[in-house]
């Protein structure tokens, strides 16, 4: 089989492994997140949630799609090593960068979920 093949195909096995992982994590953990700042609202928790890992994967999945094509030839194990190194390292840079975003996001609504909840408490003393 041809080196470029074999870098295709590793490089789309492993980016969409990293991304399920990821977005997997992101899903299971977010929504403790989800409940307080939605207070609690299971349904809108879950719904809110997975439309998030819905975008999580279009994102990704679409850029590893993107960033697929390799323009300098592939020749030899080495070069298909460099590519791979080159290609997954900003996809893991990428979903680094969208998990802390989502941290900072869910952060920010938990922050004005408090505030909202501390207001509302005080103006009913």
């Amino acid at each position: 089989m041809d080196y470029l093949v074999i870098t295709y195909l590793s490089y789309i096995t492993i980016s969409v492994a990293l991304t399920i992982w990821v977005g997997r994590t992101l899903f299971t953990n977010g929504k403790i997140f989800l409940m307080e700042i939605f207070k609690a609202d299971e349904v809108l928790v879950d719904s809110v949630n997975k439309l998030l890992l819905v975008g999580f994967y279009l994102i990704n999945f679409g850029y590893v799609l993107k960033n697929l094509i390799v323009k300098k030839g592939i020749v030899s194990i080495v070069d298909s090593i460099e590519m791979l190194s080159i290609k997954i390292g900003l996809i893991i840079i990428i979903l680094g960068l969208m998990h802390f975003f989502n941290l900072f996001v869910l952060f920010l609504m938990r922050s004005r979920s408090k505030e909202s909840a501390t207001l509302n408490y005080s103006e009913e003393l």
